[in-house]
């Protein structure tokens, strides 16, 4: 270990020092374990390693869904961990002290856990917020209301969108469907009082989307409604990625997405409205024509019609008339808090997301940069994509080259390269045995932005 010290201490006086760039070249102890309990009752995960590097990482975890297992989790992935523990990382986090749209006690969970790390291990050199889906979110909330607090903050694959935005658009892909596939139907979309009903109410639509995906006006209609949500042609990482003409492809991949977007429009939802109250998600006002004019997906979808021979404008028409969804006051309040974003982080923020996010699609990045510019912020924001299907489905060196960049922010006070080249060779030396996608990318307008910005 002495001769590692050595030679750490060479790097950083040649100014060539860069601790993700660095792993152990000895085999050290292992790293001190801490598992523990804090007093609002969430459980929390410490590591930290025998030469820890003075860097302290707060990683938020993303949804669990109400009965799913809840661990506290201190990192994305097993690789990932040990990635950086390897290089002197400290890692925490918290299970949060409930499930589902926990965002209300998500926050002050994650702030408890890091003062119970100081008050036993001592104040890090710096703590740098990370997270991924919901998680963040949650770090973009942290950013937001404890900037202070952070040196810096990476939110991955997160709902930069908040939560506003969020249930709103989850509602119009899930309007399409009963209004055009499913008209006589019933079942509420909002207002949900238990799980059962959630649950009877995403089968019918579900069963109205699998019959509509045998003709072909049915699936045109499909498109449509996963217009309305941004919903990519390419889905899963695993899967080939769709030329950019084959429509039947990237409608075929739409469906499958749209029926756990059903799901999670009803199940998700009604686990959210029991935290808020009521139903905090409208369309009153909308203009569906509008809507779908500025999606990412617009020429598929007029193709699709065009060759069922239906007329897009009578289905738009159709959706512009339909019986509305009005919010209730209160529950839209609770969702502003917990959690809607103003725009303006207090502490350098950089953000990735793939292209091909089906869950969260790309476009609430958009959101975020345009609340961040609003507010007269963009100093303190970078945005970066990676070109791959699926949520969250990053390298670990797309991940780790990111956290790399955002600490030589941190360490200088000015942005370095953060272009898809850079990322990605900083990827590739990180972790040479995986292929890494950044790219050169500018997402389409958010179809429904809500935020705080001034």
């Amino acid at each position: 270990m002495r001769r590692l010290a050595v030679s750490l201490i060479a790097l950083a006086l040649t100014g060539n020092y860069s601790p993700l760039a660095s792993a152990s070249v000895e085999v050290s102890a292992p790293p001190t374990h801490v598992e523990g309990q804090l007093p609002g009752g969430a459980a929390y995960v410490m590591d930290v390693p025998t030469d820890w590097n003075g860097t302290l990482l707060l990683y938020s975890h993303g949804y669990t869904p109400d009965g799913a297992p809840n661990p506290a989790r201190n990192a994305p992935s097993d690789a990932t961990r040990t990635a950086l523990l390897d290089r002197g990382y400290a890692l925490i986090g918290s299970s949060y002290r409930d499930t589902g749209w926990v965002l209300e006690q998500a926050l002050p969970d994650q702030m408890s856990t890091l003062n119970t790390f100081v008050s036993r291990f001592g104040r890090p050199h710096r703590t740098i917020a990370w997270g991924t889906s919901m998680g963040g979110m949650i770090t973009t909330g942290l950013a937001e209301r404890y900037g202070h607090r952070f040196a810096g903050a990476l939110a991955m694959c997160g709902l930069e969108h908040g939560g506003i935005a969020n249930w709103n658009n989850t509602l119009d892909p899930v309007f399409a469907i009963k209004t055009l596939l499913a008209p006589g139907s019933t079942a509420p979309l909002v207002d949900l009082p238990d799980q059962a009903t959630a649950l009877q109410s995403a089968g019918e639509l579900n069963a109205a989307l699998t019959a509509a995906q045998l003709t072909p006006e049915g699936r045109a209609r499909t498109a449509l409604a996963a217009a309305l949500h941004n919903i990519p042609a390419w889905t899963d990482a695993s899967a080939p990625e769709p030329a950019p003409d084959d429509y039947d492809t990237a409608q075929r991949n739409q469906f499958q997405t749209l029926l756990g977007t059903v799901y999670v429009g009803l199940s998700w939802r009604q686990e959210a409205e029991t935290w808020a109250g009521g139903n905090m998600a409208w369309n009153t006002g909308v203009d569906y024509a509008r809507l779908f004019a500025n999606s990412s997906i617009r020429p598929e979808v007029e193709a699709l019609y065009a060759r069922a021979g239906l007329s897009l404008a009578d289905d738009l028409a159709t959706l512009n008339r339909a019986p509305r969804i009005s919010a209730d006051p209160a529950a839209v309040r609770y969702v502003i808090r917990n959690l809607t974003f103003t725009g303006r982080p207090d502490t350098p923020l950089l953000t990735i997301h793939t292209t091909g996010d089906a869950l969260v699609p790309v476009q609430v990045e958009r959101a975020y940069a345009d609340a961040v510019h609003t507010s007269g912020r963009d100093r303190l924001l970078r945005q970066a994509f990676v070109h791959r299907g699926g949520h969250c489905t990053f390298t670990t060196g797309e991940m780790l080259a990111a956290l790399e960049k955002l600490e030589k922010r941190v360490d200088t006070g000015r942005w370095p390269d953060t272009g898809p080249t850079a990322l990605n060779a900083a990827a590739a030396r990180l972790d040479p045995g995986a292929t890494h996608a950044y790219l050169a990318y500018r997402p389409a307008p958010y179809p429904r932005p809500f935020d705080l910005a001034k």
